[in-house]
């Protein structure tokens, strides 16, 4: 083996080596300054438990915060639902109002036809056909009529358009009806228009 060869070798030998130990010189100055830091740490303790504390009442503030923002959605949740419940259940409300004025005029109709007259005599039984056609499609979606007659008088439910002194009936008692009075689902849409009784003097 030549001098030449042999001083290349040793220097590929004490390039190996050199690199084999700058890791481990790196992990020593690494340990090293873990060491300081170490040294910082226990000289910083009492601020370590303060910004502890302060992360402690931070967390727990925004503990709050979750629970109310879950709190607030679940009252939200519980409205919608009863919005849409009774956007469902009373959805129909303005379109029954509407058709209570063609029950009225038919009622009227049938009244004011006293005459014997065929024609009259049946066009009064089409418009009675047409009313309990009516009544059926309103007792379909829940819409029931109020004929008070001979009931105490229900302010909630009853329009009271004046007052008859009345021996027959008992007083605050509702003796003849205008216009029947309408609920949707339990909700008056309608009130009725009624004569109550009142006591004689």
């Amino acid at each position: 083996m030549s001098k030449d060869q042999q001083s290349s070798d040793d220097q590929l030998d004490s390039e190996v080596i050199e690199e084999v130990l700058e890791p481990v010189a790196e992990v020593n100055n690494e340990e090293t300054e873990v060491v300081e830091e170490g040294a910082e740490e226990e000289i910083s303790v009492a601020e370590l438990q303060k910004q502890l504390a302060l992360a402690e009442k931070k967390a727990t503030e925004n503990w709050d915060k979750v629970l109310r923002i879950q709190a607030e959605m679940d009252n939200l949740k519980r409205r919608t639902q009863k919005d849409l419940d009774s956007a469902h259940k009373y959805g129909l409300e303005k379109f029954a109002k509407e058709l209570l004025n063609v029950i009225d005029s038919l009622e009227l109709g049938i009244q004011a036809a006293t005459s014997d007259v065929p024609e009259v005599v049946k066009l009064k039984e089409g418009s009675e056909l047409t009313i309990k056609q009516f009544e059926a499609v309103f007792a379909k979606f829940n819409i029931e009529a109020i004929d008070p007659t001979g009931q105490p008088f229900d302010p909630e439910f009853h329009q009271a358009m004046t007052m008859l002194p009345s021996e027959d009936a008992e007083p605050n008692t509702v003796i003849n009806v205008f216009q029947k009075g309408y609920v949707l689902n339990g909700r008056l849409i309608r009130p009725a228009m009624v004569v109550v009784a009142q006591a004689v003097a």
